[in-house]
């Protein structure tokens, strides 16, 4: 288990504890007294699904996700908006379910109270420990390309990650000279200090520039170090591992025959469609009766059809025709590519891209087994055959079904349809396609859920 993951992993069984914890409090208060082993079995069984259900609005309000949680004030904000809502949807159970066999308001609320309390102070001391307390894990690294540049600032901006990087093993030059003294670091050009540098700052993770079977003259020496315990990582890797992201750059076709067998998805693929046509299915229904307004305010909006269809690249490259609901003005739309704010989207448009609203229609194309839940986003056949020229391996995205939502979509970052932007989009999608699950799968549409709620959609 990763670093980051087993912090939140840890996160999160003190949460499950203190959700526990908090139940005995309102029972107690609630009764003024002990709760019996009757009383509290009666509670906990309806508890149970409000436990659940208010770990996964944690999760959807970032709450397990160090990047976003660094400080005092935005961890205060993020959990009192979650515990609210939480608490909301949890009287709305208990009235669902009447037969409860208690006061859930007064409990519920008592409840509540005590977790907002105990989890604000577990979690600000957390927050407070992980800078000051933990303590860090040391990294070298060996060599230096662009990605250990990205390596290099990804951990400078995260410090909340635990990475500290001690030194780097190169041969200088004026450009890294430069990049040392940006960043603090220091650089070690002579090999045969390594071994010392390595003891000496107490390396817990040496990354690799390259495999170690092409580094010929470190071979003894990172040999003789596997007495230390010490963990290598290659560069690949490790760059994923911080970054959710697969770095093109130093990618070759040996990369993805090793880690692209799409055999050993087979029972995945077989799962997701099931997952795939019952959510389609109930999310069509819950959001039929919605439709007629839906149609009503975009033909009174503008002129145009209600249904914007297009031909869009399937998998193993397959045509079909993609549905979404017209969120742009039909007059003067020269069907080029839509850009941040831009002007041809209407007013209710623009609300319906910020609440996903325009993609409901795709639930018809992931019925017909066009599309997927998640997946990498689908593209015009003239884009994507302008795009591969310009851009290594992009079509092999298109290995398995194009998305209504993905990881691309819930990275934070908005994303056009340039070379450039383009090209950050495809590393988020082949990290996708090596670790596509389905936890993956659900994590990822718990987040668009978030994204949705909260109107950060473009």
């Amino acid at each position: 288990m990763g670093h980051t993951k087993l912090k939140q992993f840890f996160l999160l069984i003190i949460d499950i504890l203190l959700l526990i914890l908090s139940l005995r409090i309102a029972l107690t208060l609630r009764f003024l007294d002990i709760p019996s082993a009757v009383v509290w079995q009666n509670h906990l069984k309806f508890f149970i699904p409000i436990f659940v259900l208010w770990i996964l609005i944690f999760y959807i309000n970032s709450l397990y996700d160090f990047r976003k949680i660094i400080n005092q004030n935005k961890l205060i904000e993020q959990s009192t908006k979650g515990i609210a809502v939480a608490f909301v949807i949890s009287i709305i159970f208990f009235y669902i379910f009447p037969d409860a066999n208690m006061s859930p308001k007064t409990i519920l609320l008592i409840f509540t109270i005590s977790f907002y309390l105990l989890f604000l102070i577990w979690r600000l001391l957390f927050l407070m420990i992980n800078k000051k307390y933990l303590p860090s894990i040391n990294i070298a690294i060996i060599g230096y390309n662009e990605i250990i540049l990205k390596i290099i600032q990804t951990i400078k901006k995260n410090k909340q990650l635990g990475y500290t990087i001690k030194f780097i093993q190169t041969e200088k030059n004026n450009v890294l000279v430069d990049i040392a003294e940006q960043y603090d670091l220091m650089i070690i050009d002579d090999v045969n200090q390594l071994s010392r540098a390595i003891k000496e700052y107490k390396i817990n993770i040496l990354i690799l520039e390259k495999d170690v079977s092409e580094m010929k003259e470190l071979q003894k020496t990172l040999f003789n170090l596997l007495p230390t315990g010490i963990s290598y990582y290659n560069l690949t890797k490790f760059y994923e591992e911080i970054s959710g992201q697969i770095p093109i750059e130093i990618l070759n076709k040996g990369w993805f025959l090793e880690n692209l067998n799409l055999a050993s998805k087979r029972n995945f693929e077989r799962i997701k469609r099931l997952y795939d046509l019952v959510l389609a299915t109930l999310l069509l229904l819950l959001t039929l009766p919605f439709w007629p307004l839906i149609i009503l305010i975009i033909k009174l909006g503008s002129r145009g059809p209600i249904i914007f269809k297009q031909v869009r690249v399937g998998k193993n490259g397959q045509h079909f025709n993609f549905y979404k609901f017209r969120s742009m003005r039909e007059e003067n739309n020269n069907r080029e590519i839509t850009e941040k704010h831009d002007k041809r989207v209407t007013p209710f448009g623009q609300f319906m891209r910020k609440t996903r609203i325009d993609e409901l229609p795709q639930l018809i194309n992931v019925l017909k087994g066009d599309m997927a839940f998640v997946g990498p986003r689908p593209e015009r056949p003239e884009i994507i055959k302008e795009l591969s020229k310009n851009i290594p391996f992009y079509g092999i995205r298109n290995l398995i079904k194009p998305g209504i939502t993905g990881w691309d979509q819930i990275s934070g970052e908005y994303h056009s349809a340039s070379i450039n932007d383009t090209y950050k989009k495809l590393q988020y999608d082949l990290y996708y396609l090596k670790n596509r699950s389905v936890y993956f799968d659900l994590s990822i549409i718990l987040k668009t859920i978030k994204t949705a709620l909260s109107r950060e959609g473009v």
